[in-house]
């Protein structure tokens, strides 16, 4: 019986495994029909987005309905209640029922009359949405009414009659509890608690453009409004009365336009700042045919005109108004209306970037520095180790997410990002403290070039060779050190570069010689230098048999023939370049091209013999470039002439003892000691050559330099890393 039951129980489990087997067909799933409260609701989410959307749609509606003043209050950041009232024509009693529809609007009737809209609202969504995601009150009385009407909406529709009311010329609408149905969304945007902020900015923007419209806005219960404007007809008094009188006074006007229909129609008008203002963040504000929105890439194309012109830190200020066509502005491309698509944009964007840049470098002649003094603090004398370590309150919580393959640590505003900073370092001694806070100010150059033909052709030469792939590295690197006695390390976007700051110097001061032709200040020798006994050490150094006298008569003729032309062209040389040579043949002036920043003066032999030697004369052309390439080779930062006394350059410091250090009487040497003088004299030469290349020479490339193109291929940029290549890399160990 037993094992009966035990057969039948095997044959019910197989039975049941068949099954399993068995595929099951599922149908595929059934589409339905939204019920419309759902499809207006997902709408609603879309359009309003969070508090500061209803208030910029229903403060475009104040404006479209001619208001002379709108006033916004705003409790709990806009979600508890928003309130917006103007003194507009209002809305008539019979549009109320259906004022809170979808799709219901004043501004157009057919399709055709978008191509052609002024007004900032079209669709007749954004009060409906409103109304699904709040509960909006509406007070609204016309001209000549005796009094205004009150009614409350819900999901699109009238709660009740409009109710007879006192009130005011104009609107008032009220949203209360804002996505109170919305659970996810409400909890999300009470914990950002900036949504106050975000509303300040939005009403700041439309005041200094609607300048003929008094605004104000303040939170709920508050007395005093953080922004309150007046109608005026001066643009820069709105600015001032939202933005502070310390923008103003860096601004400059703009203007531009454009009527050929072949490429592009448009007028711009608005303020930009100049090289003074400093800020650190950006502030554009930009309103195409009045209507405020964003376009990515113009904001791109101003900010890298811009980057080559402030600091690294500073960000600029730009208001633009720019008018076109309403044909030619297509405004119905964003849920939100914030981005408008322009014909012809590329077109209208390259002449805005290309006026703006010419702006800013007609204002570079004259820039303000405000300075401050820094106060020791006991940090000052910690170990550089600890100041090496990153800060993780550096990027706050506002951070944008940035992959991590392309994630760049080091910042040209941190100085625990250069290379110093991982090198035991001896304290600070009070000179260096001084130079450590003293500013480098570059002057800027002359507006325009020189009158002579010759050094506009040379100019030219410059602006057509100019490589642009090494200018963005030029104006946007980071400094990170010196890798040797000649390579400095920089930094560009995520890769890593070797530059050779003795070429990039020599280029550098070329270039400034030619575009501060006539235009320079002086650096006066203090004991004035006789050009005979400068030529004879040049030649002397150049001999490479100095035990030899039988060629001293020839060097001392080439001497004084050198210095015989010199002192005929000592008049040209001083006017043009200030480089003064008295009637007694003696050098007393050298010019300034770099502020800040003094040549090697152990160079001044070879210089004077080159511009004796290899100068032609006769041609005018050939005769500046001669010169304006010797001023270069003099003033680039080449290596000191006395080895560094890192590493194995001290060895030369303790044969230079020891050869001159013989005991006569047992032959004995001295090998340990050190020529301390000689060596401090190196270790300062070192050191403000490193001083100099940080401060003086990457700031001037950054504002001054158009690196040739025979750069990209003769070894001054090595690219020796890239940090996506070196993640590939690190992936597949």
């Amino acid at each position: 019986m037993e094992m009966e039951q035990q057969q039948l129980q095997q044959e019910k489990e197989g039975e049941e495994e068949d099954q399993k087997d068995i595929p099951v067909v599922k149908e595929p799933p059934k589409i339905r029909r939204l019920d419309e409260s759902v499809v207006n609701r997902i709408a609603a989410g879309e359009v309003i987005q969070r508090p500061v959307s209803a208030i910029k749609e229903l403060v475009e509606n104040s404006l479209d309905a001619g208001s002379t003043s709108i006033n916004v209050v705003v409790k709990d950041g806009g979600l508890k209640l928003i309130q917006v009232s103007d003194d507009g024509h209002g809305i008539r009693h019979e549009d109320l029922p259906i004022l809170c529809e979808r799709h219901t609007t004043s501004k157009l009737s057919s399709f055709e009359d978008l191509q052609s809209i002024k007004s900032m609202g079209f669709r007749g969504e954004a009060l409906a949405s409103m109304t699904y995601v709040g509960h909006v009150t509406v007070t609204t009385i016309t001209k000549g009414q005796l009094h205004g009407y009150r009614v409350s909406y819900k999901d699109g529709v009238m709660e009740h009659e409009p109710k007879p009311c006192a009130a005011v010329k104009g609107t008032q609408i009220m949203i209360e509890n804002l996505f109170y149905n919305m659970t996810a969304r409400r909890k999300t945007l009470q914990n950002s608690g900036d949504d106050y902020s975000k509303t300040v900015d939005l009403l700041s923007r439309f005041a200094i453009h609607h300048i003929n419209v008094g605004f104000s806005c303040r939170k709920h219960g508050a007395s005093r409004a953080d922004v309150h404007t007046v109608a005026t007809s001066s643009r820069l008094d709105a600015i001032r009365s939202v933005y502070g009188a310390s923008v103003v006074r860096n601004l400059m006007k703009i203007e531009t336009s454009d009527s050929d229909p072949n490429s592009s129609i448009f007028e711009m008008d608005g303020f930009i700042s100049n090289s003074s203002y400093l800020a650190k963040k950006i502030t554009m504000v930009l309103f195409i045919n009045n209507r405020l929105v964003e376009c990515s890439a113009l904001k791109r194309a101003v900010e890298v005109v811009y980057a080559s012109t402030l600091p690294k830190a500073s960000k600029p200020f730009i208001y633009m108004s720019i008018s076109l066509p309403p044909e030619h502005v297509d405004v119905n491309v964003h849920p939100t209306k914030r981005e408008v698509s322009l014909l012809n944009q590329e077109t209208i964007i390259e002449k805005i970037q290309s006026v703006v840049e010419t702006k800013l470098r007609n204002s570079n002649d004259a820039r303000t520095f405000q300075e401050q003094t820094a106060q020791p603090s006991p940090s000052d004398n910690l170990d550089t180790t600890k100041d090496s370590l990153p800060d993780p309150s550096a990027s706050g919580p506002k951070s944008q997410k940035v992959p991590v393959h392309k994630m760049v640590r080091t910042d040209s505003s941190d100085p625990a990002g250069r290379l110093h900073a991982y090198l035991k370092a001896k304290p600070p001694s009070h000179c260096e403290m001084l130079t450590r806070l003293a500013s480098v100010r570059q002057r800027r150059n002359p507006k325009e070039t020189a009158d002579l033909t010759s050094i506009q052709e040379l100019i030219s030469d410059i602006d057509s060779n100019c490589h642009s792939g090494l200018l963005d590295i030029v104006r946007q690197c980071t400094y990170i050190g010196m890798a040797d006695d000649v390579f400095a390390l920089l930094q560009y976007n995520t890769n890593l570069y070797l530059a050779n700051v003795v070429n990039l110097s020599k280029e550098l001061m070329y270039q400034q010689v030619l575009r501060r032709f006539s235009h320079f200040n002086a650096i006066q020798l203090s004991d004035p230098a006789p050009l005979p006994e400068l030529i004879m050490l040049a030649l002397k150094e150049e001999d490479l048999d100095t035990e030899c006298n039988e060629n001293d008569d020839l060097k001392e003729r080439i001497a004084q023939m050198n210095t015989a032309l010199l002192k005929q062209k000592s008049e040209m040389l001083d006017e043009y370049f200030c480089i003064h040579i008295d009637q007694q043949g003696n050098l007393s002036r050298l010019p300034v091209i770099l502020d800040q920043y003094t040549p090697d003066m152990d160079r001044v032999p070879e210089f004077v013999l080159c511009l004796g030697n290899d100068v032609d004369w006769e041609d005018e052309k050939n005769c500046f470039q001669a010169i304006s390439a010797a001023l270069g080779n003099f003033y680039a930062m080449h290596p000191p002439l006395l080895p560094n006394p890192s590493a194995d350059g001290l060895q030369f410091y303790r044969r230079r003892v020891a050869e001159t250090s013989l005991d006569e009487e047992d032959g004995a040497c001295v090998e340990d000691e050190i020529d301390h003088e000689l060596l401090s004299e190196a270790e300062t030469a070192w050191a403000q050559r490193d001083w100099s290349i940080q401060h003086v020479l990457v700031p001037s490339l950054r504002l001054f330099f158009k690196p040739p193109t025979s750069m990209a291929t003769n070894g001054t940029f090595v690219q020796v890393a890239s940090l996506e290549k070196l993640y590939k890399t690190f992936e597949r160990c």
